[in-house]
């Protein structure tokens, strides 16, 4: 392979790592058989949005299956865990919060065997070399092998949802008490039904995760020591709880639109009571005056002198017990 092409993979990261210590230097990775590694040893080589090409020699020097680094090149698959032989192939997606309130999706790769891990990282923004430094200050757990990694790495993953929940949950918060004072503007609408399509959408891609860490936790697979799913079991809990967070927040949303809705029902037939109930009050004057106002000259009392009192004592008699009545019933 021509030098320059090696130095331009996108490798972030090689190490081969002896009783939980990285090596002193770098691990070629140009495509020749690896031999037999000390017992104990295991290599791990993370790479960020590579190309068939570049995961060629990778392939070839780790004997990754065909279909795998070919899934592992489509940033559009689901969460889902496969065994190959010996090996495992672990794909996660990674979510991040963008500005306005979009998630922007990722996916990160694992190749599991029993002395190596491969991460393929494409449209992650999130690199693992944080997470490599607190795994090697810790030669006690990394010197379990290659599966620790693997679920450092997933946990590592679902981490990542936290700060989306803890923004939506702001932001759904903010929402909830407002439309309990006054109905939502329009555009208040729109932004919930537009949160509802992004939480369903995370509901959709990152839903698989938990079947892949339960596989993990509860089935027995290569490469996979019965010791380490107790690690695996961890994310899975955490997996969990992001989905039960996420459906509550879309749960929340949906009953914002109907309690908001009720709570405009009700005014509204408030005050289509309060309407109701001055409409037959004003009813009486008016009527009497109409009656009154007609051009006749033989109609009751109209000639008499205490006519014009009477009448004003009926009105008011009757306007009164009527706006009693409804004062009573809670309709003024």
């Amino acid at each position: 392979m021509p030098l320059w092409h090696m130095l331009s993979m996108p490798i972030i990261a090689s190490r081969r790592y002896s009783g939980g210590k990285p090596s002193e230097t770098r691990l070629d990775v140009d495509g020749k058989p690896r031999g037999d590694l000390p017992k104990g040893a295991f290599d791990w080589v993370g790479l960020a949005n590579p190309t068939a090409r570049d995961m060629e020699p990778v392939r070839e020097q780790f004997g990754l299956h065909l279909l795998a680094v070919e899934d592992a090149l489509n940033p559009s698959q689901m969460p889902k865990i496969e065994t190959y032989g010996q090996q495992l192939f672990i794909i996660a997606r990674t979510a991040t919060i963008e500005e306005g309130e979009s998630i922007s999706y990722g996916q990160t790769a694992i190749f599991l065997g029993s002395d190596f891990i491969v991460t393929v990282r494409m449209g992650s923004t999130r690199a693992h070399s944080k997470l490599r430094k607190r795994l090697e200050s810790d030669a006690g757990r990394l010197s379990e092998g290659p599966d620790y990694v693997a679920h450092a790495i997933l946990d590592f993953v679902v981490d990542g949802y936290q700060p989306i929940l803890e923004r939506y949950e702001d932001s759904v918060q903010i929402m909830e008490e407002s439309a309990i004072d006054s109905f939502p503007e329009p555009s208040m609408i729109r932004r919930i039904f537009r949160l509802r399509r992004q939480f369903r959408r995370f509901t959709r891609i990152v839903g698989p995760m938990e079947e892949v860490c339960e596989r993990l936790t509860f089935t027995d697979l290569p490469v996979v020591d019965p010791s380490a799913r107790i690690w695996f079991r961890d994310v899975l809990d955490h997996v969990h709880r992001t989905l039960i967070r996420m459906n509550g927040l879309r749960d929340t949303l949906a009953s914002i639109v109907e309690t908001a809705s009720l709570l405009e029902q009700h005014r509204q037939g408030h005050m289509t009571r309060q309407l109701a109930a001055y409409a037959a009050i004003l009813a009486v004057p008016t009527a009497i005056a109409g009656i009154y106002g007609m051009n006749f000259d033989y109609m009751p009392e109209l000639h008499s002198k205490w006519g014009y009192p009477a009448v004003w004592t009926v009105i008011i008699g009757i306007c009164g017990g009527l706006w009693l009545r409804f004062k009573r019933i809670g309709w003024l």
